[in-house]
C-alpha cells in the first residue's frame, strides 16, 4: 500500500530560533486572550480563566508545538493526558500532538545521516526509504535494507533537539507560569527539573538502545510479546537502528471486525507488562503512546517499540504502591490514607474536604483492581469521573502537588487504561495484579 507523504517542516535547530517561535506562540497566544477578555469587558462581562483557555489557543498552541517539535512539543503531549488539570476542549485540541507529526524535509534528513554516519552514508545501505514510516516528538523513523539484507527501521533525531531540552522547557515553563490557568499551585520547578532530566535520558540512543537490551533479556521467553533487536553497527547517539518488523498499528486492532477475544488478549499483554515493569523489574517504559505498541498477527506478537523515556523505580516507591494496592482491594480508607501519606499524595496536615477527595480519586484510579472478574474498559466512564471529581478536588486549597519524581510514573498508568480503553477490552485485572502483591 502507497503511503500518502507527510507535510514537512524544517525544525528550528538553534536555542535562539527555538526560543523567538515559543516567544511568537506566547503572543499570538496572549494576543487571543487579550481580544477575548476585551469582548467580555465591552459586554459588561468579568474576564474570566476560560478567556485564555480557549479551543482557539489551545489549536494554537499545538500548532506551533507540532512544527517546533523536541521538548516542546513532548510536553504539549503530556499535558494532553492531565485529566485532572485542563478543560476537556484544551486537552482535545492538544492531543492532535499525540498524532503522527510533520516530518523533516530531506536536506534536513541527509544533513543528520552524514553527520552521524560520516560522508558517502548512502553506501552503507542497499536500499533507503527517503518517506519516513512514522514521525513524532523527537525523531522520525525510515526504513532501511543494510547491504548485507538486514531490514532496519532507523529512529533518526531531529537536529538540535538534545541541546535545546533546557531552553525548551524552561521557556514553556515560563509560558505555563504566566499563562496561569492551572487550578492547583504546581511545583512548577520540580516538574521542570524532572521534565529535563528524563527528556535528556529520552533524547540519548545510545542509552535507548541499552534500554531495549535490557527489556529484550527481562522479557525473554515471554510468550507473545517481541522487543526488536539493536544493531549496534548501525545505532549512533543520534540514530537507533532496530529489527523492521512488519505489524499493524494498535489503533488496526480497535476495530469492530477485530474479534472481542483478541483485543482481550492484547489488552492483557499490555496490561500485565505495566504491573512486571512496576513490581517486578522496577524498570518503566513510561511513554505508552499508542504508536509505542504495534501487533504481528502471523506470530500473535504484540511488538513493543521506543524505550527512550525509561524510569528506574526506587523500592520504597514500588513498595509504596504495593501497599495502596493492596488497601484499595481490602477496602480499607485508612490503610489507603497511610499509603497516599507514604507516597506523597498527602500530608499529614492536608485539610479534611481536600484529603477525602484524593483519596476518593485514588479508590477511582484503582477500580479495575479491585472489581473481581473481567472489567470491562470499553463501558466504562471512570476517566469521566476521575476528571470531574480531580478539577474539583483541584480547586480547594490546600492540596498538595504529586511528587515531581512521579510524573512520567503516572503517564504510564494513566495511558495504559487508555489503551485498555481503546481496545474496549473486557479483562481481569484484579487478576493481574494479585501475584504482585502477596
Amino acid at each position: 500500500m502507497t503511503r500518502k507523504p507527510r507535510q514537512q517542516s524544517s525544525v528550528p535547530a538553534s536555542r535562539i530560533g527555538r526560543a523567538v517561535r515559543l516567544g511568537l506562540m506566547a503572543g499570538e497566544v496572549a494576543l487571543d486572550g487579550a481580544l477575548a477578555s476585551m469582548r467580555q469587558l465591552a459586554s459588561g462581562k468579568r474576564p474570566t480563566a476560560g478567556d485564555w483557555l480557549s479551543v482557539r489557543n489551545a489549536e494554537t498552541l499545538a500548532r506551533r508545538l507540532s512544527t517546533l517539535r523536541g521538548a516542546a512539543m513532548k510536553l504539549g503531549q503530556m499535558l494532553s493526558l492531565q485529566e485532572n488539570l485542563l478543560p476537556p476542549e484544551f486537552r482535545q485540541a492538544l492531543a492532535l500532538l499525540r498524532a503522527e507529526g510533520y516530518s523533516m524535509p530531506s536536506t534536513q534528513l541527509h544533513r543528520m545521516l552524514g553527520r552521524e554516519y560520516g560522508h558517502g552514508w548512502q553506501r552503507r545501505f542497499a536500499d533507503f526509504d527517503e518517506e519516513p514510516i512514522a514521525a513524532a516528538s523527537i525523531g522520525q523513523v525510515h526504513r532501511a535494507r543494510t547491504r548485507d539484507g538486514r531490514e532496519l527501521a532507523l529512529k533518526i533525531q531531529y537536529p538540535g533537539v538534545a541541546r535545546s531540552i533546557d531552553s525548551d522547557v524552561d521557556n514553556l515553563a515560563m509560558l505555563l507560569r504566566w499563562l496561569n490557568f492551572l487550578p492547583v499551585e504546581l511545583d512548577v520547578a520540580g516538574l521542570a527539573a524532572e521534565a529535563k532530566r528524563q527528556l535528556k535520558v529520552e533524547a540519548d540512543y545510545l542509552q535507548e538502545a541499552d534500554h531495549a537490551g535490557r527489556f529484550a533479556r527481562l522479557l525473554r521467553g515471554a510468550p507473545g510479546v517481541v522487543v526488536p533487536r539493536v544493531h549496534r553497527d548501525f545505532t549512533t547517539r543520534r540514530i537507533l537502528a532496530l529489527d523492521y518488523i512488519e505489524s499493524e498499528p494498535l489503533e488496526a486492532m480497535a476495530g469492530d471486525d477485530v474479534p472481542q477475544r483478541l483485543r482481550d488478549s492484547i489488552a492483557r499483554r499490555i496490561e500485565d507488562l505495566m504491573f512486571r515493569e512496576l513490581f517486578e523489574f522496577r524498570l518503566m517504559q513510561t511513554d505508552p503512546n499508542p504508536a509505542n505498541y504495534r501487533y504481528r498477527r502471523g506470530t500473535d506478537s504484540l511488538v513493543l517499540l521506543d524505550f527512550g523515556s525509561t524510569l528506574e523505580i526506587d523500592e520504597e516507591r514500588v513498595d509504596g504502591y504495593r501497599e495502596i494496592c493492596r488497601a484499595v482491594i481490602a477496602g480499607d480508607p485508612q490503610a489507603i490514607r497511610r499509603a497516599a501519606i507514604r507516597l506523597g499524595y498527602l500530608r499529614d496536615d492536608t485539610p479534611a474536604e481536600s484529603a477525602a477527595g484524593v483519596l476518593e480519586i485514588i479508590g477511582l484510579v484503582c477500580l479495575p483492581l479491585a472489581h473481581r472478574g473481567a472489567y470491562d474498559f470499553g463501558a466504562s466512564r471512570l476517566a469521566q469521573h476521575t476528571l470531574d471529581l480531580g478539577l474539583e478536588v483541584a480547586f480547594r486549597q490546600g492540596l498538595p502537588t504529586p511528587p515531581a519524581s512521579t510524573m512520567f510514573l503516572h503517564r504510564k498508568l494513566v495511558g495504559t487504561f487508555m489503551l485498555c480503553a481503546l481496545l474496549r477490552a473486557r479483562i481481569d485485572v484484579h487478576r493481574l495484579v494479585a501475584p504482585h502483591l502477596a
